[in-house]
């Protein structure tokens, strides 16, 4: 079996800690380490929630690397539960995982070029604002050659916005970064809240997180916590999580169906983070994307279950969760 060697690039949140978890259980998926960046939370408290996250699936082979605390250019701005800032205790325990001195934009620059002496690729999972990764693209332009792919959780279309009218939340508090990695040339599949919005998680749901031990129960004890749900916007209980759908598509990519399209987003201006994609090709712009455009419902929540139940079955220990 081919194993994807992935960079998660987060801001720790909710809904990264389900993602982060998900891929430490996937034995597809060789998590090389987490590039934390200020987003959902200050950077001080996206570490903590980084570190505690990782504890929980005891994976101490699993670094976490603290990088940019704010945006390239825009006025910094953080998520809808900001509040939260680090994981209290009582919802997710701590653990003894300690971020590594390497600054996360010099770790992926270091494990891009590694890749390409080796005469391969890695794939970057992004999934808080992409600032980290645009700065090690600016920075050091070589690395796009040991870059594979970057799956990213971002933007939002037909389906308007969550953090204003317009805007998805990791595109908004960063709309500069996106731009720069939208126009990378690299392959990009974006996973709007027009895809994500599909997927509706139930307190149901959440309650059989509890089969995995205790990563399993810290999730169904921020999920039960913060409400995910809005009735008026989906016609029905439940809400998205969004970040697991890029583990879920590197798993399982039947679960999910897409559409190549030119892709951009607005760093200026009362609609500043709002992105676009170009479907029929009024631009005349070659595409730089897959827009993931729908989710088998179903398929992704068992998946993901699934995937978490792993972390309370006896004989899986540190090494055995995905490498």
């Amino acid at each position: 079996m081919r194993r994807e060697k992935i960079i998660i690039d987060a801001d720790p949140g909710v809904d990264d800690a389900a993602a982060i978890l998900m891929a430490l259980a996937s034995p597809e998926i060789d998590v090389l380490g987490l590039s934390i960046v200020a987003g959902n939370v200050p950077l001080r408290d996206t570490v903590i929630n980084a570190c505690k996250i990782v504890g929980l699936s005891g994976r101490h082979d699993v670094p976490v690397h603290a990088g940019a605390a704010g945006p390239l250019v825009r006025d910094q701005v953080y998520g809808k539960y900001a509040r939260i800032g680090a994981f209290d205790d009582t919802l997710v325990q701590p653990g003894d995982i300690s971020p590594s001195e390497e600054h996360a934009v010099h770790f992926i620059v270091r494990l891009a070029r590694e890749a390409v002496a080796a005469g391969e690729q890695i794939t970057i999972c992004a999934i808080g604002p992409m600032t980290n990764i645009a700065l090690a693209l600016i920075q050091h332009p070589d690395v796009a050659r040991g870059i594979r792919q970057i799956v990213s959780m971002g933007g939002a279309f037909t389906a308007l916005g969550h953090r204003t009218p317009w805007a998805e939340f990791n595109i908004y508090a960063d709309p500069h970064a996106a731009e720069i990695v939208y126009r990378s040339g690299l392959p990009i599949v974006v996973m709007p809240l027009d895809m994500t919005f599909q997927a509706l998680f139930t307190s149901e749901h959440f309650e059989q997180f509890r089969a995995g031990g205790e990563a399993g129960k810290a999730l169904f004890n921020l999920f039960s916590t913060f409400d995910r749900g809005d009735i008026g916007r989906f016609g029905r209980p439940g809400g998205p999580i969004h970040d697991a759908t890029t583990i879920a598509w590197l798993i399982r990519p039947d679960l999910f169906s897409g559409r190549e399209a030119f892709v951009g987003a607005q760093v200026t201006g009362l609609t500043i983070g709002y992105t676009y994609a170009d479907f029929y090709g009024k631009m005349d712009r070659s595409p730089n994307a897959t827009v993931i455009t729908d989710v088998d419902e179903a398929g992704f929540i068992v998946l993901l279950i699934e995937r978490i139940a792993r972390f309370g079955q006896s004989g899986l220990g540190a090494t055995a969760q995905g490498g």
